[in-house]
């Protein structure tokens, strides 16, 4: 499965919070129209597709692909959690490698209701109950705070307490995300923040307040991929490669080390990362730009040594010398990030790949890095799954 992947096509919609939005058919066919018209390709052209998406029925993709065409292509419903997008894309890239195919695109969306998350099948045993289990037997249960706060929350406070990393620290990537996400018009959230006013809003758990948590928000992105052959016969922009990709879930040491950092997916990053890193025979230090998966502040921070940013203990030294923004060593979430940005939860993998894609174009206009060669997603899904995915140009 060794085979160059081609991304020719990306699109996505405005982000917008719950009830502000359009419904998931309007967002997600936009998206899709968005990257076929990007590629310069009709939708009769793609061979299979892959649909992400959390909250909604069986067969939201076929409602959200049928308006771009009605071809009898295969279409595959996907959800897995707050990584989904992502792994629409590692289905619709792996399929293309196989060579089974030439041609794929990948869409997530999602249509949010306001609120934390929560479960739409209270009668049954939910798939989080082994991971919420040992969070009750690791940390003291708040019942006021969201679950997925006291997650990332407990994992802020275990590194804090390992590290020493002070609360302006994790405040410190709120405020980055937001000066980021001031340039990027399909951002939810684009006003500035201080660190004095990320620390002054209601706390949630742990060191996380609420500006260091992202919001629940209604969103589309796609992506098309493909084969090189395709794109030169076609006469595609070939020039953006998925160079590796990974996907990873838990393993023992999730359950078995007891700590909140393992819980909540860092060995899940790392081994991901690391298989990226060796399959494209590349580092860190190869990358100028990442997405990362900062659904809470903590998380943000732990990726950045998961996934090897900076070597584990440094974090709160990478950020205080802005090594994770512009001018510093990486830019991290030049998009705003899920913090600002929002987190739509099939949508967010799929975002991540436009925005990299676009940055490795040099079309990201105010948000550009530059001099980008190489790029770097990274999606987290708790439950669990990760997906790291390297792009480069070619």
């Amino acid at each position: 499965m060794s085979m160059d992947v081609r991304v020719v096509g990306v699109g996505m919609v405005p982000f917008a919070k719950p009830g502000a939005s359009e419904s998931y058919i309007e967002m997600g066919s936009k998206a899709v129209a968005a990257a076929l018209a990007d590629a310069g390709l009709p939708y009769s052209a793609i061979q299979q597709a892959y649909a992400g998406y959390v909250y909604g029925d069986s067969t939201c993709g076929q409602a959200v692909l049928y308006p771009a065409g009605l071809t009898g292509i295969p279409i595959v419903n996907v959800n897995n959690n707050c990584s989904t997008g992502s792994t629409a894309l590692f289905l619709a890239r792996q399929a293309v490698a196989s060579g089974q195919i030439d041609c794929a695109l990948a869409v997530g969306f999602e249509e949010m209701r306001p609120g934390a998350l929560g479960s739409n099948f209270p009668d049954r045993v939910g798939p989080m109950a082994r991971h919420a289990g040992l969070m009750g037997e690791l940390q003291t249960h708040d019942p006021k705070a969201p679950r997925a706060a006291q997650f990332f929350g407990g994992a802020g406070a275990e590194y804090a307490a390992k590290y020493g990393a002070s609360p302006e620290t994790f405040a410190k990537i709120s405020v980055k995300a937001r000066v980021h996400a001031a340039n990027n018009p399909f951002a939810l959230f684009r006003n500035l923040l201080s660190v004095e006013e990320v620390l002054a809003s209601p706390p949630q758990y742990g060191p996380m307040t609420r500006y260091q948590c992202c919001p629940p928000t209604c969103g589309a992105a796609a992506a098309i991929v493909c084969s090189p052959a395709f794109a030169a016969r076609h006469g595609l922009d070939g020039s953006i490669a998925i160079k590796a990709q990974a996907m990873t879930s838990d393993t023992a040491s999730t359950f078995d080390d007891r700590s909140m950092i393992k819980l909540i997916g860092y060995d899940m990053a790392k081994d991901a990362a690391a298989a990226v890193y060796e399959s494209a025979g590349l580092g860190p230090e190869d990358i100028q730009v990442a997405e990362l998966h900062d659904c809470f502040t903590a998380n943000e921070l732990l990726t950045y040594e998961a996934i090897g940013l900076t070597p584990e203990g440094t974090a709160e030294k990478f950020i205080m010398d802005g090594d994770n923004t512009y001018g510093g060593k990486i830019v991290t979430n030049p998009s705003g990030g899920l913090l600002s940005k929002g987190h739509p939860l099939g949508a967010t993998g799929l975002a991540q790949c436009t925005e990299l894609v676009w940055q490795l174009r040099g079309t990201a206009d105010r948000r550009q890095v530059p001099n980008v060669t190489h790029a770097l997603q990274h999606n987290l899904g708790l439950g669990g799954a990760c997906v790291v995915t390297l792009y480069g140009r070619v």
